[in-house]
C-alpha cells in the first residue's frame, strides 16, 4: 500500500513539472491583448476587478487576454496597452 502511495505522488509530482514548463515556454510566445477579451474570459485583473474572469463587458478597454505574439495588432480593437 505504501509503495502505490510513492508511485502515484512520484506521477503527479512529474506531471506537475511537465506542466510548469510548458506554461514557461507558453509565455515567451505570447503578449497582453486589451479590449478584445468577451465578458468574463480576461486572464487576470482589471482596473475593477481583482481576478481572472472577471471582465464585465465584451471589448472592456482594461481587462485583457494573452495571446500569441504578433496576433493582438490583427485583432480589432486589440491593443498592446490598456486605455
Amino acid at each position: 500500500m505504501k509503495t502505490s502511495k510513492i508511485i502515484l505522488s512520484s506521477a503527479i509530482s512529474g506531471l506537475l513539472a511537465l506542466g510548469a514548463g510548458a506554461v514557461t515556454t507558453a509565455n515567451a510566445d505570447t503578449e497582453k491583448c486589451y479590449g478584445v477579451v468577451k465578458a468574463g474570459q480576461n486572464d487576470c485583473q482589471t482596473s475593477n476587478s481583482s481576478c481572472a474572469g472577471t471582465s464585465h463587458t465584451d471589448g472592456q478597454k482594461d481587462a485583457w487576454v494573452s495571446v500569441p505574439k504578433g496576433l493582438c495588432d490583427k485583432l480589432v480593437g486589440g491593443s498592446k496597452t490598456s486605455t
